[in-house]
């Protein structure tokens, strides 16, 4: 949207300040633990402060914010142990999800997901643990999707989206890309075999390793 026809006030304003935020967060500009000052988000992003105090109030119900009594807003902190709770309740529905890929999938979709393997595959052999994480993370995303099951895809997004500094330290770990990559590729493997049992499997080894190594 043009600067001069962005809305300063109203929903519309409120939308546009919780979609920046959210970008930011996810992006790792904003660290875990930072202030979240309204008057200079509202600056930043030419609306008013209660247009980025409901955006707040957003981002706090979905766990990317907390609010501290008499101090503000800040990008909200999550714990190792957290984070491993959160990855426990993944793993049961990233595993809903291969499974049932396996089963609704289209051959184009299958096809989508081992060229997303091959891709994962290369930026693992070049070295570009940041380029595996983007892939890896779309990955998920595609499997979600091709499952059909939109409520552990409504409840999946907001999990994983408190998890992405963690996210970040697992991927630059040494050696953790190309032990993550065997996990990925069982992964597709199975659900291109058609073999929900198999693909759900695959999924819950994946963050079974993805704990442990949270654990390390």
């Amino acid at each position: 949207m043009p600067e001069q026809a962005r809305p300063s006030t109203g929903e519309q304003a409120k939308q546009h300040a919780l979609a920046q935020l959210r970008q930011a967060i996810l992006h790792g500009e904003m660290a875990p633990a930072q202030r979240l000052v309204e008057n200079e988000l509202a600056e930043q992003f030419g609306v008013t402060r209660a247009s980025i105090r409901a955006a707040l109030i957003d981002l706090e119900a979905q766990g990317l914010v907390e609010r501290i009594r008499n101090r503000g807003s800040r990008v909200r902190v999550v714990s190792v142990e957290e984070a491993v709770a959160i990855t426990e309740c993944r793993m049961v529905l990233e595993g809903l999800c291969a499974g049932k890929a396996a089963v609704a999938a289209s051959d184009e979709q299958l096809d989508e997901l081992t060229g997303l393997g091959t891709a994962m595959a290369k930026a693992v052999a070049d070295g570009e643990p940041m380029t595996y994480s983007d892939l890896n993370h779309e990955l998920h995303a595609r499997i979600r999707e091709f499952s059909g099951q939109r409520t552990a895809v409504e409840l999946l997004e907001r999990l994983n989206a408190q998890l992405v500094r963690h996210r970040f330290q697992l991927a630059l770990r040494p050696g953790r890309p190309q032990q993550s990559l065997n996990e990925h590729l069982a992964m597709i493997e199975a659900i291109r075999a058609r073999e929900p049992q198999a693909a759900e499997a695959a999924a819950r080894a994946h963050l079974t390793s993805v704990i442990e190594a949270l654990r390390d």
